[in-house]
């Protein structure tokens, strides 16, 4: 199973990947990025992608 994980310390949170697919990021109350489930699919993949700052890390097994 793959592995979806978002380093607070590059996130500037942009909002892009919750706008991309809000069923796997939100924004925390801190304002940054939290994965809340580590379903990956092409919305995941695609908001990896459009990450600014690449915070976005995809493990696969």
């Amino acid at each position: 199973m793959a592995k979806v994980e978002v380093d607070k310390d590059l996130c500037i949170g942009c909002g892009a990947c919750a706008s991309i697919d809000d069923e796997v990021f939100e924004i925390t109350d801190e304002g940054y990025a939290k994965a809340i489930k580590d379903e990956v699919n092409d919305d995941v993949k695609m908001a990896a992608d459009s990450c600014p700052t690449s915070a976005i890390k995809i493990e696969e097994n």
